[in-house]
């Protein structure tokens, strides 16, 4: 298979395309206990704030974080996803900055707290963008102040001959599927979410490139970060060999 060049990658093609269905599919009312549970944990290592999110997207987070009294920046690349937190109650309120979150140039800090979730550090096109996106964490944060991130453990075996087609829901008459090619040596994945029904067919792209959770505390020890905690999911679940994803906390020594 041929390489999977950075260059291709556009941080806004995600969120420009998924934009009008976001919600729909990930803000639906069965998901808000996790939400909750997340804004919980956020909660309870922000300190004395503010709280400053890495790709914001339609406010998922931010929102409720932000309405049970902690002051929320966001930094998100699509202008589309903005206009949608910023449509919403609450939205006008949290200041966001359409730009390139790896850069972490957002008006408010320092912070408290800086959290990235959904996997969405890995939207950042390499390893350069991912190690300079946790020096600028750190030099935001307070003395004491936490990042916060909820991603995916890599799975290499998902793929064969560097590819997967996958299933993920029949929805009414459209069907959701998932197309992938995998590049190991650049540990990118470019994948295109395919749903085909009535309306014909839609592609909505997700392009990453992952990182082990070992290279990112090495990431963070680059930028002066102490890995503080690692968990399996946001209730505090032991993180083991199995888990198939992590939310790890490093922390800006005092």
């Amino acid at each position: 298979m041929a390489p999977l060049g950075s260059t291709d990658l556009d941080p806004a093609a995600y969120g420009e395309h998924i934009a009008d269905v976001y919600d729909e599919w990930y803000s639906a009312p069965d998901r808000q206990p996790e939400v909750a549970v997340a804004v919980d944990f956020l909660r309870t290592r922000v300190g004395a704030g503010p709280a400053l999110e890495l790709g914001v997207g339609t406010g998922r987070l931010a929102l409720p974080f932000a309405a049970r009294g902690t002051a929320v920046v966001g930094i998100d690349a699509s202008p589309r996803m903005v206009a949608r937190l910023r449509g919403k109650p609450g939205g006008s309120e949290i200041e966001v900055v359409v730009g390139d979150f790896a850069e972490v140039d957002a008006p408010g800090g320092p912070f408290g707290l800086v959290y990235v979730v959904f996997n969405t550090f890995f939207a950042l096109a390499d390893q350069d963008a991912q190690v300079r996106c946790f020096a600028n964490v750190a030099a935001v944060l307070r003395p004491g102040g936490v990042f916060v991130m909820e991603a995916f453990v890599p799975d290499v075996a998902r793929y064969d001959r560097g590819q997967r087609v996958q299933a993920d829901r029949l929805d009414g008459e459209t069907t959701h599927l998932n197309v992938s090619l995998h590049d190991p040596v650049s540990q990118r994945v470019r994948s295109r979410h395919l749903t085909l029904g009535p309306g014909g067919v839609g592609t909505y792209p997700v392009d990453i490139r992952y990182a082990w959770p070992s290279e990112l505390d090495l990431m963070g020890r680059l930028a002066g970060l102490e890995l503080a905690e690692r968990w399996a999911g946001w209730n505090g679940e032991p993180f083991t060999a199995t888990s198939t994803s992590h939310i790890s906390v490093w922390r800006r020594p005092q």
